[in-house]
């Protein structure tokens, strides 16, 4: 496939072989919960070269395959039976709004990485992306969302949980806010190195991590990248 054609089109169930023991040269089919798969492309991690990722980028992606995972990612948040959506920054927020609207909400909560004047430092916290290594930013909570947040159910929504440090620091905000975080969906869950940093995280509750798809840390062999065990 050309860079471009990625994130555009879903296959049929079982179109690629995913079972335990498979071998993928450029791409990581990921599975959606009815059995439809999404071709990811393979992004080499920093480093040594012998690790890697499979890449999800929303705002490429069509609207097919963008309204399928919204439509994954209600479900999961159904569940949860949240009071509100908090989207984060940036392609979390058009999922959560995609996924606020199926639940028949009429409204989400968005966080931010652009201060406005009236923010307040206490409700920010400092947040770093594993796609902009070596940059990075505060997350702020708009100080008038207190009162949609404090007490009430909150599902968090993205796009991608990879190695935890973004997420942690929106729970550290949100609950600065006093909201109740219920879980966390995500579009996709980029490995599982995650839960490693929720659990050292200073967190006084770690909710539940879900995604619409799923894709494995990847290590490099002659035959092409197979499922690390590590991630």
């Amino acid at each position: 496939m050309q860079p471009h054609q990625y994130w555009q089109t879903l296959a049929p169930p079982l179109s690629h072989d995913i079972s335990e023991g498979a071998t993928f040269r450029e791409a990581y089919p990921a599975v959606l919960p009815d059995g439809r798969q999404l071709l990811l492309p393979i992004r080499v991690l920093p480093g040594d070269g012998r690790s890697a990722v499979a890449s999800l980028i929303v705002n490429q992606a069509s609207f097919e395959v963008e309204d399928a995972l919204s439509e994954a990612m209600s479900d999961i948040a159904r569940r949860l039976d949240p009071d509100i959506i908090v989207g984060v920054p940036t392609l979390g927020l058009p999922l959560a709004n995609g996924v606020a609207r199926r639940l028949g909400h009429t409204r989400m909560v968005a966080l931010g990485t652009s201060r406005k004047f009236w923010y307040e430092e206490q409700l920010s916290r400092p947040m770093r992306s594993i796609t902009s290594p070596g940059q990075e930013k505060r997350l702020y909570i708009d100080p008038r969302m207190l009162p949609v947040l404090e007490g009430r159910r909150v599902v968090v929504v993205d796009d991608v949980v990879s190695t935890g440090t973004s997420i942690a620091a929106v729970l550290a905000l949100l609950a600065a806010a006093r909201a109740d975080v219920v879980g966390v969906v995500a579009a996709m869950l980029q490995s599982r190195r995650f839960e490693e940093m929720l659990t050292r995280a200073d967190l006084a509750i770690v909710p539940p991590v879900e995604g619409a798809i799923s894709s494995p840390l990847l290590r490099s062999t002659p035959e092409g990248w197979v499922r690390d065990a590590a991630g």
